[in-house]
């Protein structure tokens, strides 16, 4: 019954389903969780709909991720319609995933109690405050997100029962002695070998180009030979930050706020209670009556938390003795709210309570009364919060200031940074996609290759760089984009493919050399004429150590068999490298807590294997249906 109260109220427990979500939508999207209703369907699993609204919030969600990770790099990748493309629909992919483990779970009878939602709700350390739960976090996440979510119970409920379907997978999983011993042996193993480089710079002497190959490479690749739009802009900039300096603040303005805003520094009361509730049901008197003799009893001395587990009709809470946490003024029923807070001692039971989901007995079992936290503690808070005040309120009046005389005088910047104490800035010539800092924003990149300020040399409006930064620019120098003729790229063009017959002929010599050492023919002589020499490299892992990965990479595809313990790779630089496997060293015995590691990352590897094998095999069994909208 408790369940009506709480999705009528604004109490803690409403809260803290609520905030679960704000935290949930770091990890899966908001997505995961909501659905609109008459929304078309992203796609259709089994019957059940992912809407388009559940797409769109999980891809919001996921790029928005992506880009406070990864910075301006990612958001270039996203201008791309064909990436933004495959990325949505990766996303789909991962929420069509999510519905099937959601729908097995529910088909095998998968259940979690209500202890355990209420325990996933109190202990996370997102919503706790020097190791315990706090309520004004709670609060703080629901002010900032605007959600009113009431059902967020039974969400989390699936979520969890998903999660249980996962790690029964997962955690069946299982190493054998002979799995973790191959292992080893194959992963740990170590090689003895001896390479040598083949420079390809020796070779150049040797390389012939005509003008017919360097004119057929620029026609093959006239596209690579167009350059970018370029422009050179000149900037005044005016950043809020900038001005907290130059204001002052007095003790008065700092007394007078914190009277004004005495509520931000005031904890309001809190109590811990516990209930008992009797459900009015079809016979109201005859609740009435039972809560009453309850009552009696727990006056006769009888034990509160005990009734209460045996008699409440509040599952919920009655599993933990009747005890519903801290509640603050206004978060229940009002009667139940008026009776609680009327109770003044720790202990104290109140008479039975009457409210529309039906009769309460309330026990008092804890408070923490009101804190004020007294000016001193805060002064150096309301000082910095006053200046950012008054800077603000400059800056918006210099932002007024330059956009006026940024119209007013259009060809010219030198006004405007007269006018705020500023000065003109100047870029060196950038593309779209180089736009030097603070003009690395998609709005100021916009304005700087438009048409208005690159053909009129007009000053541009006040551009937003964030919420407290603005700019106003001109266009200086303008490149347009065009194609390089073949006499200015020519000589690049010969020195490229002067190198990539070097290289060429570089590995050709190393296949050569590789071919007759399989031969069994004495490759001494060639390699003093090149003034090569045998390196060796002893005790060689996968991680490669001293040698480069692709050369790693070659020497453990190596047989120790004649004629498959030698070949020929490129190194990064574009040389030759002939790599020889000498000796094949085993692995080390693992013992003791080594063993038991790495038997642990084997099977988590395995674990993971197998849920996702079990994932595809549910998606191919499925009626699956994508909406071509996509």
């Amino acid at each position: 019954m408790l369940e009506r109260i709480r999705e009528g109220s604004q109490g803690p427990w409403a809260m803290a389903i609520i905030a679960l979500i704000v935290l949930s939508f770091v990890f899966a999207g908001v997505g995961s969780y909501l659905t609109s209703s008459g929304s078309t369907a992203a796609a259709t699993v089994n019957g059940e709909e992912i809407s388009a609204q559940e797409l769109e919030r999980a891809y919001q969600n996921q790029r928005g991720r992506m880009e406070s990770q990864y910075g301006e790099s990612i958001s270039q990748l996203f201008a791309s319609e064909e990436y933004m493309r495959d990325f949505r629909r990766n996303v789909l992919d991962r929420l069509i995933g999510e519905k099937l483990v959601q729908q097995k779970a529910e088909e095998l009878g998968l259940r979690v109690s209500d202890e355990q939602i209420r325990d996933a709700i109190v202990n996370m350390q997102e919503f706790q405050y020097n190791g315990e739960f706090d309520n004004e976090r709670f609060k703080t996440i629901l002010r900032q997100n605007g959600f009113q979510v009431t059902d967020f119970r039974d969400y989390l409920r699936t979520q969890m029962t998903q999660s249980q379907l996962a790690a029964a997978l997962s955690n069946s999983e299982f190493t054998l002695p002979s799995e973790l011993k191959r292992a080893n042996a194959l992963q740990q193993q170590s090689r003895d070998a001896r390479y040598l480089t083949v420079e390809a710079q020796p070779f150049t002497d040797n390389v012939s180009l005509s003008d017919d190959e360097i004119q057929s490479y620029y026609d093959a690749n006239i596209a690579s030979f167009d350059t970018q739009e370029k422009v050179q802009v000149e900037f005044v900039l005016l950043d809020a930050n900038d001005l907290t300096d130059d204001v002052s603040v007095t003790d008065e303005e700092i007394e007078t706020y914190y009277q004004n805003n005495q509520n931000a520094y005031r904890t309001d009361e809190e109590r811990r209670v516990s209930h008992i509730l009797i459900e009015a049901g079809d016979d109201e008197a005859a609740a009435q009556d039972e809560a009453q003799a309850l009552l009696e009893e727990i006056k006769g001395g009888a034990d509160f938390a005990e009734l209460a587990e045996t008699s409440s009709d509040d599952t919920f809470s009655a599993e933990n003795g009747g005890d519903l946490e801290f509640i603050t003024r206004d978060m229940m029923d009002p009667a139940f709210d008026e009776a609680a807070f009327a109770l003044e001692n720790v202990g104290d039971v109140s008479e039975v309570v009457e409210t529309e989901f039906g009769f309460h007995i309330i026990k008092l079992t804890d408070i923490k009364p009101e804190q004020v936290t007294s000016l001193d503690d805060v002064r150096g808070d309301i000082r910095e919060t006053l200046a950012k005040d008054k800077a603000l309120d400059t800056f918006y009046e210099m932002q007024n200031t330059m956009a006026e005389l940024a119209f007013e005088v259009p060809d010219t910047l030198d006004d405007v940074a007269s006018a705020i104490g500023a000065e003109v800035n100047s870029t060196e010539l950038f593309t779209r996609e180089s736009a030097p800092a603070p003009l690395d924003t998609q709005a100021a990149v916009d304005v700087a290759f438009s048409d208005e300020l690159i053909q009129d040399r007009l000053n541009s409006d006040v551009i937003e760089l964030g919420d407290e930064s603005v700019v106003v620019m001109r266009v200086a120098r303008h490149e347009p984009q065009r194609t390089k003729q073949l006499d200015e790229v020519k000589s690049d063009i010969s020195t490229m493919l002067k190198a990539q017959k070097a290289q060429n002929a570089a590995l050709d010599w190393a296949q050569q050399l590789v071919a007759d050492m399989t031969n069994g023919e004495s490759v001494e002589a060639r390699l003093e004429e090149k003034g090569l020499e045998w390196q060796t490299a002893e005790q060689v892992t996968r991680n490669g150590g001293s040698l480069p990965r692709n050369m790693v990479d070659t020497l453990f595809v190596l047989s120790s068999e004649q004629g498959q313990n030698v070949d020929v790779t490129k190194t990064v630089s574009g040389d030759a490298a002939v790599v020889e496997l000498l000796a094949i060293n085993a692995a080390p015995a693992l013992e003791g807590e080594q063993a038991t590691a790495f038997r642990q990352r084997l099977t988590t590897m395995t674990g993971q294997q197998m849920y996702q094998q079990y994932v595809e095999a549910l998606r191919e069994q499925a009626e699956i249906t994508v909406s071509e909208n996509l």
